[in-house]
């Protein structure tokens, strides 16, 4: 599998929204679960969203309710959608893979997830 690749990130002010997209390269939706992490400076890297493999999707409590992660399986595509930003949302963000265990995408920990992208920057800031 080749290296997810993130984009959509930018700067946008408190209450806005910010949708990112994920490029699979190669980590197909038959061997690979998806998810979205984020990492604050002098913070630990951090779930945001992982894909289910029932379609409802997994979330870090920071962003109940206000984020929603979705694919497009012929696109080969992983998206996050973004709505009422705060500051506490700036970070690098970061789509990631991890090879399909046995039984499914449920959600899974950060460790599994093996195959990082580069990053895409979201600043919420007045």
């Amino acid at each position: 599998q080749g290296q997810p690749a993130e984009s959509g990130g930018g700067s946008v002010q408190p209450g806005g929204s910010l949708r990112l997209s994920c490029a699979r390269n190669g980590n197909t939706f038959a061997s690979s679960c998806m998810g979205w992490f984020r990492q604050a400076p002098g913070k630990e890297r951090e779930r945001v969203a992982l894909l289910t493999d029932d379609g409802r999707g997994e979330y870090g409590d920071p962003v109940k309710g206000r984020f929603t992660i979705s694919q497009d399986i012929a696109q080969n595509m992983v998206y996050l959608q973004m709505n009422s930003l705060n500051p506490e949302d700036t970070g690098m963000y970061y789509c990631a893979a991890a090879r399909r265990p046995a039984f499914g995408c449920l959600p899974l920990s950060i460790e599994f997830f093996t195959n990082w992208g580069q990053g895409t920057q979201v600043t919420v800031s007045t």
